[in-house]
This record gives C-alpha cells, structure tokens and sequence, in this order.
C-alpha cells in the first residue's frame, strides 16, 4: 500500500503567541514549533496501515526550513520517506498550499493520502476537502473510525448531532479527527533512523493567494471577577448579575 501523509508544523499549544508590529503575522522569533497533534493522528494510521498490509509511507511538507523538524518526527514514528516543498512562509490561502501539495501527489500514485482534519493555527480545515477536488478523489474528513476491505473503505465521520458512516473506493483522502487512535511516541531507535534518512527538498512556486490576512488582534482582556457572598444569602445577587450583567439567564 502507497500512502502519503500532508503535514504541517503549527506552534506548541502551550506557546504564548506575540504579533510583529504590524499585526499581520506571528512573531516567530521565540515559539517552540511542533508537528500538528491532527497530522500525527494522520501520521500513526498511515504507520498502522503500512505495518498491517505492508508498502511505504511518504510525509509531505510545505514550509520553511524549521519544517524538517516535524518531518524528523513523522519519520521517527515510521514513515520512510520525507518531501520538504521549500517556501519562506505558510502560505495564508489554503487552495494555494492545496494546489502545491497536489502537483506533488498527482506524481506518487498514492492509494491513500492522510491529513489532519485541521491545523492548530490557522483552523482553515479545508485541505482533505480541496485536494478531494483538485485530484479528483472522494474526501472524507472529521474521520474516527476507518475499515479497509479489499479497496473499498469505511468510515465512520463526526458531524452535528451524530455520526455519519460514508463507503469510499481508493485511492481516497482521509482527515483524521481524535479518537481515529493514539499516536505512538517514537523510539529511540525510530529517532536514530530518522536522522539517517535524506529529507527530499523541491523548489516551488505558489500560486497567487485570493485569502490573505489583513491583521491579527489579541483577544479583549477578560473581565475581572467577583465574589457576591459567601452563603446561601448571596444567591439572589448572584441570579441578578447573570441576568443583568454576564446576560447567561
């Protein structure tokens, strides 16, 4: 089985992010960056895929250099192969990323491309869907459960108020949502592999951007609390400052 796995590096969850002057992009100068916890979702059932049915599994990347550390990691977890699609920057658009991302897939003649449902920083969430549609292949996202019997594949997809089960026929896209499994942590001796194998570099040209962002803004300071009591006494107070004031009731 071919697989291929699109992957982005997104900065730590814990990281405390800070603006450029101008407010258009994220200071980069002092965030710990890490492969994005959907792709590695996306990353471990590529691996569990491989080592069930054998074949090879193919992490791909559009970034800068610091891109090659998430890289490192897909492959110390197992991957075998690594494509870096060298750019100075994430692009804002995500059917510019899609449209570079599918120009290198159209050449691996994959039976199943894995992604993410979702990064962590931008939350576009349109990726799986968009390359569905550029390389002409059925796209299921938001995936937590998956069958494979012969090329067909059975997904299990949360949506609103429930959960959908859709049949799709390879090759076919999948976005990982959590609870598809647990990724594993690499071991050492995925991490010594990893550092031996030659990561793929490709020049790329991006097509013009038709989203791009005007500013960031920091969320407004939240208000500060306040004790109404310390008893049952202060619960009529309490009921008239939700109703009146947070407006909650």
């Amino acid at each position: 089985m071919n697989i291929a796995v699109c992957i982005k590096q997104t900065p730590d969850t814990e990281t405390r992010v800070k603006l450029t002057d101008d407010q258009k992009r994220v200071d980069e100068s002092d965030i710990k960056f890490i492969l994005n916890p959907y792709d590695e979702i996306a990353v471990e059932q590529a691996i569990r895929l491989k080592e069930a049915n054998g074949g090879e599994v193919t992490v791909i990347s559009l970034g800068p250099d610091r891109v090659t550390t998430a890289m490192r990691t897909a492959l110390a977890m197992g991957a075998d192969k690594a494509i870096h699609l060298k750019t100075d920057r994430h692009p804002d658009d995500p059917l510019t990323t899609a449209k570079a991302l599918a120009e290198v897939l159209k050449e691996g003649s994959y039976d199943l491309i894995f992604l993410g449902k979702q990064a962590i920083d931008d939350d576009h969430a349109q990726i799986p869907s968009v390359l569905g549609s550029l390389l002409d292949m059925p796209a299921a996202t938001v995936v937590i459960k998956m069958e494979i019997e012969g090329d067909k594949i059975t997904v299990e997809r949360e949506v609103e108020g429930g959960h959908e089960v859709l049949e799709l026929s390879m090759p076919a896209i999948i976005g990982a949502q959590r609870g598809l499994n647990e990724p594993r942590y690499p071991a050492l001796k995925g991490i010594m592999r990893a550092k031996k194998i030659q990561i793929e570099e490709r020049e790329v040209s991006l097509a013009p951007e038709q989203l791009t962002v005007e500013s960031y803004m920091y969320p407004p300071p939240k208000n500060p609390g306040k004790i109404v009591g310390d008893s049952a006494d202060a619960v009529p107070e309490l009921l008239r400052l939700l109703h009146e004031e947070a407006k909650v009731i």
